[in-house]
């Protein structure tokens, strides 16, 4: 072994300890504050828990209409997990700072009053006589809703049916079934 090598092992052999001494090596950090971890620790409780309670009412809300709770049943236990609801949420508002609700609040109106802006000004336009990107950037999701429908509406007029022998879809332009070959009456 040359002399190379042997100080390439040591290198290797120092980095390798150091990055296994770092922690021991290094001050602590200081950590957040102990109100902080619990503040959140009891939030993240709450949350947890009021995604619980939401789910139970779903499936509640389920068996009832599957006929699986009794009718007299129903209600106490409805009413038993949506006052639980309210508890949770009650304690999730007294955790939460009032800033939060205010800073939400001023967004909220902020975007109805960027939506009124758009609206008003896609209004303009084609009251103008002639159709700008502003009715593109104040309906797009009008414009997905109306593609959605005319391809469903599509779909409808063309579906035919099911064959009689294998259950698959079939078109009303089809003499014989796409999946099994039958033919269709």
């Amino acid at each position: 072994m040359d002399i190379g090598s042997i100080f390439l092992i040591l290198a290797l052999l120092m980095l390798v300890a150091l990055f296994v001494g770092r922690p021991l090596i290094e001050k602590e950090r200081p950590q957040e504050a102990p109100q902080l971890k619990t503040v959140d620790h009891e939030r993240s409780a709450l949350l947890a828990e009021r995604d619980r309670i939401l789910n139970a009412l779903q499936e509640l809300d389920f068996d009832y209409t599957l006929g699986k709770i009794p009718e007299e049943d129903y209600p106490a236990q409805r009413m038993r997990l949506v006052q639980m609801g309210a508890d949770v949420l009650r304690a999730l508002d007294t955790l939460a700072p009032q800033l939060a609700h205010q800073d939400a609040e001023a967004r909220l109106e902020a975007a109805i009053a960027a939506r009124r802006a758009d609206s008003v000004a896609a209004q303009g336009a084609v009251g103008n006589g002639r159709k700008s990107a502003a009715v593109a950037i104040a309906a797009p999701d009008d414009r997905l809703e109306a593609l959605l429908a005319n391809r469903r509406r599509e779909r409808r007029e063309k579906a035919g049916g099911f064959c009689p022998q294998c259950g698959g879809p079939v078109q009303k332009s089809d003499r014989f079934c796409p999946k099994c070959g039958a033919k269709i009456l």
